[in-house]
């Protein structure tokens, strides 16, 4: 695969895609034959097929679900070069139950900030993964040459905004966050010991699978109940926003769930700066109302 839309993906999304890949073309197609997928041109392939794969693997729904994506990007090259004119997966839907990382309590929040106080790397890892919404693997690289000013108008006001700049790993969107004044307080006391805003006590980036165990231990040493973790706070600050009032359009500008087809691309990243610092206005004034 070399269209431009494979080499923006990931490394780790190019593999992710590849190994399911090469699990389907290497399946039979029917149990008892001998004959795999790879051994089929395409065009073969009809609907049926592909619900019968999905049922295959219906005591791992979530391994259904990302191995269809992977099937449906072949399917996708496949009417780009011209060898089909039909998408057998055209509206195939398959969307396992999903019960979702659980959002940080307000007295998980209080406790985790009263054992991990400002200065902690502890406390710097929370605070940008709620704060910012990001995933794990996005809170690990973020750089300090990511952060940024951007001018918005709101009205007849015209206001610079500090923020972060993150192109998402997960999907590739570029998203500007505003940094609030409880991310700012932390960042301030954050010393820069190299390129990531994150690091070891070694001065290296975390790895996103480092990330996740070491926030385990934290939580633990703050006596929180298991369950609350890194990607927790991502829906955490969702939950903030919308206990706010911000928009749905301004909590998926934030979080970069970009789903609304924009009819003025130029104006795509001027109207995501403008909802998300509105969004993220929202989230200071509902903290500050929390604190009294």
């Amino acid at each position: 695969m070399q269209s431009a839309e494979w080499k923006a993906y990931s490394i780790a999304t190019k593999t992710k895609n590849s190994k399911l890949a090469e699990e389907f073309l290497l399946s039979r197609i029917v149990p008892d034959d001998p004959f795999l997928w790879r051994d089929v041109p395409v065009k073969d392939m009809r609907r049926r097929h592909l619900k019968d794969i999905i049922a295959d693997h219906s005591d791992t729904p979530h391994k259904a679900k990302h191995l269809l994506v992977a099937i449906r990007k072949m399917i996708y090259a496949a009417l780009d070069e011209e060898w089909i004119e039909v998408d057998p997966s055209y509206k195939l839907k398959w969307r396992p139950e999903y019960i979702g990382w659980k959002a940080w309590t307000p007295e998980a929040m209080e406790a985790f900030e009263k054992r991990w106080p400002i200065g902690t790397t502890p406390r710097l890892t929370y605070a940008l993964a709620l704060w910012l919404g990001n995933r794990r693997s996005d809170v690990v690289t973020l750089r300090w040459d990511q952060r940024c000013t951007r001018q918005i108008q709101q009205g007849e006001t015209s206001r610079k905004v500090e923020g972060f700049l993150v192109v998402q790993e997960k999907g590739g969107a570029a998203v500007f966050v505003p940094i609030t004044p409880m991310l700012e307080e932390v960042l301030a006391a954050t010393l820069r010991k190299g390129e990531t805003v994150l690091v070891t006590q070694y001065g290296e980036p975390f790895s996103a699978k480092s990330i996740t165990g070491r926030m385990a231990d934290w939580t633990k040493a703050a006596k929180i109940d298991k369950g609350y973790t890194l990607h927790g706070l991502r829906k955490t600050l969702g939950k903030m926003l919308a206990e706010g009032g911000a928009s749905t359009r301004q909590l998926m500008k934030i979080l970069g769930h970009d789903d609304i087809e924009h009819a003025e691309l130029y104006s795509r990243e001027a109207e995501q700066v403008l909802l998300a610092t509105e969004g993220m206005d929202k989230v200071t004034k509902l903290v500050n109302r929390r604190r009294g």
